[in-house]
C-alpha cells in the first residue's frame, strides 16, 4: 500500500479510498444492488489487510445502514486510531422533524446519528454531500466549524460543485476564521474530465486533498460496452452521468481495453493508474462488491503508465455536460 498526506493535514491516507455506498441493507435506501451485511464484512476485511485505511460513506447510504457497517467492522477488523473514516450530511432523514440539508439544526443532528451509528467519538473527515440552495452558507460553514470545534469531526470537506462555489467556502471559512475545509470529492475518470478545466487547479493551488468518487464511471470502464450489471441496469442517477457523448466515450474505453491487454491485467486497474497519475488527485474513492475489486484497485498502485498509452486513452475524449452537481 501506498499512502499520502490528506492535504493540508496531519492526516496519512492509503491511496486507495475504500467507497462504502455499495455496503447497506438492500431494503433500505432503495438501492437494490447493494450488499447486506454478511456480504460487505469479507470485502471491508480484505481492504484493511491490504493496508486500505481511509474508509468513505454517508448518511443516506442505505438510509445509515453503510455508516452503522463500517462502524462494526472498524471495530471487529482493526482499532479505530489506525483508520480514516469520512462521511457526509446534507440528504434527507428518517428522523421525523427533521429535514435534509445543510442548515444548523440538520448538521449539528446528522453528525450525531453518524456518531452512533459509526461507533466512534469523533469523524475525521466530514464532509457536505452537495450544497444545499436553501441554506445560507454562512450558517453551514458556522455550524461545520462548530462541529470541528466541539471535537466531533477533525476536519471537514465537501463534494461536488462548480470551482467558483468552492473558492466562495474557502473565502468565507478564512474571513470568519472558521475551519477551512481541507478536502474535494469530485466527479473524475477518464470518461469525464471536466473538473480537469477548474476543480483541479484551484486544489492544487489550495493544497486541497482531492478524491474522485466514480472513478471507474460506474464500471463503463472495466466491461463490455454492451454488458449489463444490477446496478447499471437500476442506478438512475449513474445514467444522468454520462449522455450525449456515448461515441467517445466508447473510444476511451476501447483504449483502455487495448492498453490492459497489452500489459495482461485487468481494466479497472488501467483506469485507475490513469487517475493516480493526475496531478493533485490523493486517493480515488473505489467502491467494490466483491473482493476481486479490493485487489484489482491496490494493483493499480504498482502500474506505471507511458505517456503514449495516457495519451492513447485521453485523446477519443470529447466535452461533456456538467454532471454530478446535483
Amino acid at each position: 500500500m501506498r499512502y499520502a498526506q490528506l492535504g493540508k493535514t496531519d492526516l496519512r491516507v492509503s491511496r486507495i479510498c475504500l467507497g462504502c455506498a455499495s455496503f447497506g441493507d438492500p431494503d433500505r435506501g432503495g438501492h437494490g444492488w447493494t450488499l447486506s451485511e454478511e456480504a460487505s464484512r469479507p470485502i471491508l476485511r480484505v481492504a484493511i489487510e491490504a493496508g486500505i485505511n481511509f474508509f468513505d460513506t454517508a448518511n443516506i447510504y442505505s438510509d445509515g445502514a453503510s455508516e452503522e457497517i463500517v462502524g462494526r467492522a472498524i471495530r471487529d477488523f482493526t482499532r479505530r486510531d489506525q483508520v480514516v473514516i469520512a462521511t457526509k450530511c446534507g440528504g434527507s432523514y428518517s428522523r421525523q422533524g427533521i429535514g435534509g440539508g445543510l442548515s444548523r439544526t440538520a448538521i449539528l443532528t446528522a453528525i450525531d446519528d453518524s456518531l452512533r451509528r459509526l461507533g466512534t467519538d469523533h469523524i475525521d473527515l466530514y464532509q457536505i454531500h452537495r450544497l444545499d440552495p436553501a441554506t445560507p452558507i454562512e450558517e453551514t460553514l458556522s455550524a461545520l466549524d462548530e462541529a470541528v470545534r466541539i471535537g466531533k469531526a477533525r476536519y471537514i470537506g465537501a463534494s461536488s460543485m462548480a470551482a467558483w462555489q468552492f473558492a466562495k467556502l474557502l473565502h468565507l471559512a478564512d474571513q470568519s476564521g472558521w475551519a477551512r475545509m481541507v478536502s474535494m470529492q469530485n466527479h473524475l475518470n477518464l470518461l469525464y474530465r471536466e473538473e480537469e478545466r477548474e476543480m483541479l487547479p484551484l486544489c492544487r493551488d489550495e493544497g486541497i486533498a482531492v478524491m474522485p468518487w466514480s472513478p471507474l464511471a460506474r464500471g463503463r470502464l472495466t466491461r463490455d460496452w454492451e454488458a449489463v450489471t444490477d446496478r447499471s441496469a437500476t442506478d438512475r442517477y449513474g445514467k444522468r452521468l454520462y449522455r450525449d457523448t456515448e461515441a467517445a466515450d466508447r473510444e476511451v474505453a476501447e483504449a483502455v481495453t487495448q492498453v490492459a491487454a497489452r500489459r495482461g491485467v485487468q481494466r479497472a486497474q488501467i483506469a485507475l493508474a490513469w487517475l493516480l497519475g493526475v496531478d493533485g488527485v490523493t486517493a480515488p474513492i473505489v467502491g467494490a462488491t466483491q473482493a476481486d475489486h479490493v485487489i484489482d484497485a491496490v494493483a493499480a498502485l504498482d502500474i506505471q503508465l507511458s505517456a503514449d498509452e495516457r495519451q492513447a486513452m485521453e485523446a477519443p475524449y470529447v466535452a461533456h455536460p456538467v454532471a454530478g452537481f446535483d
